[in-house]
C-alpha cells in the first residue's frame, strides 16, 4: 500500500487495498476499510476518517483550501464518490459518485443521494435524506439504523478480505450474524432514544 509521508497515521484499521494513494497528513481510525483504487489527498490540512467507516472503491477524499476533509464514525462512503474539504457527521451514507464540496457539513444519520451534489458551504441537518444537482433535502428521518447496519456489513467484510476471504456476504453463518447486530442496534438505538 502506498503511503506518502510521515504525517499517516494507521490506528488499527479492519482493511486496506494494496492500490490504496494515501499522501500528506491523513488519520485512518480502528476498523476502517478503503477498498481499490481510492486516493487520499492532504497536502495542507487533514483528513480524518472516523472508526468503523469505510471509504469504497475509487473514491476521492482531498483536503479543500482552508478546511479539512473529516469523516466521522459508521459511515458509508460509496463507490465514486468525491469528499472535497468538507465534515461528514457519524452513521452517514453517501451515495454512489456523490461529490460534498469544500466547507459543506453534512450532519449526523444523513443519507446523500447517488450522483447528489452538495454544494461548498451547504448545511445538512441531522437525519436528513438529499438528491439531486444541486442536493436539496428530500425527507427527514433518523438514518442511524441502516446506515450503521451497512457500515457493520463493510467492517465484516474488510475482516474477511483482510484474511484472503472474498465470499463472506455467501456464508450462511453472515446472514445470522448480521441478523444479531440489526437486533443489537436497534436495542442501542431504542436506549439511546429513551434516555433523551
Amino acid at each position: 500500500m502506498p503511503i506518502h509521508g510521515p504525517d499517516v497515521v494507521l490506528n488499527n484499521p479492519a482493511y486496506i487495498h494494496d492500490t490504496v494513494q494515501i499522501y500528506g497528513k491523513v488519520r485512518i481510525e480502528e476498523g476502517v476499510s478503503v477498498w481499490p483504487n481510492v486516493v487520499m489527498r492532504a497536502e495542507s490540512q487533514q483528513i480524518v476518517i472516523g472508526r468503523r467507516t469505510n471509504i469504497q472503491d475509487f473514491t476521492m477524499v482531498h483536503v479543500g483550501s482552508g478546511s479539512d476533509s473529516i469523516i466521522g464514525e459508521d459511515c458509508s462512503v460509496t463507490h465514486h464518490c468525491t469528499i472535497h474539504g468538507c465534515t461528514v457527521g457519524d452513521a452517514c451514507l453517501i451515495g454512489i459518485n456523490a461529490v460534498v464540496a469544500d466547507g459543506a457539513v453534512i450532519g449526523d444519520n444523513c443519507i446523500v443521494g447517488q450522483n447528489a451534489f452538495v454544494r461548498e458551504g451547504q448545511k445538512i441537518p441531522a437525519n436528513s435524506i438529499v438528491v439531486g444537482v444541486p442536493a436539496a433535502i428530500k425527507a427527514t428521518r433518523n438514518n442511524e439504523l441502516p446506515n450503521r447496519m451497512n457500515a457493520f456489513l463493510y467492517y465484516e467484510n474488510a475482516i474477511a478480505y483482510a484474511q484472503g476471504n472474498y465470499r463472506r456476504w455467501s456464508e450462511e453463518s453472515f446472514l445470522q450474524l448480521s441478523a444479531d447486530e440489526m437486533d443489537r442496534l436497534k436495542a442501542e438505538i431504542a436506549r439511546s432514544e429513551g434516555s433523551d
